[in-house]
């Protein structure tokens, strides 16, 4: 069974990193032919319009190689059987956040070539969304403030109960001997 979800994992991966090779040439291209199209004026791109391009896409290509040697599997090269599936590139936390940023980045690209260089002001959501996780995770919680506005204990506790401890603690108000009371 581990074996399938392995090569199920490895799977998916192969097919993400394809797709993360041409999300790194396709919008780079689609970016110059929206400007012959549409912004014939901004050909050739001012220097300020380039150094923000490649600021940009030098971290994106570090976060595609990045993800690339997280999620490539190893084979074994005399059978090819399958070693290791590499890291699950479909989970939560900062995987997600490397794929948010290339998104955000393709998306300024082409849309500076299809709208103008103001369309790079979309990047800011990165930096404003990083402010806002330190804040709501480590700073808000260091002053005292809870992450919840709830100031009473009593519906919430209800709330959190399990339909398992419900039924004890109804056992144990009866006082059924099969509610058992575990004592801190």
């Amino acid at each position: 069974m581990a074996k399938g979800a392995a090569k199920r994992i490895a799977g998916q991966n192969e097919q993400t990193i394809r797709n993360l090779r041409l999300g790194m040439f396709f919008p780079t291209m689609l970016s110059i032919m929206l400007r012959l199209l549409f912004r014939r004026n901004s050909l050739p791109p001012s220097k300020g319009s380039l150094a923000i391009y490649v600021m940009t896409y030098l971290p994106a290509l570090f976060l595609c190689r990045y993800l690339e040697d997280m999620g490539t599997s190893r084979r074994d090269p005399t059978t090819g059987a399958l070693i290791s599936s590499g890291e699950d590139l479909s989970q939560a936390g900062v995987i997600e956040w490397c794929f948010d940023i290339l998104y955000v980045t393709w998306a300024c690209q082409v849309g500076s070539g299809l709208f103008g260089e103001w369309f790079w002001y979309l990047y800011l959501v990165i930096p404003l969304y990083a402010i806002f996780k330190i804040w709501s995770n480590f700073v808000r919680p260091m002053m005292g403030q809870s992450s919840d506005d709830s100031s009473s204990v009593g519906p919430s506790e209800k709330e959190t109960l399990s339909k398992r401890q419900e039924k004890l603690r109804k056992r144990s108000e009866r006082s059924d001997p099969r509610a058992r009371v575990i004592r801190k």
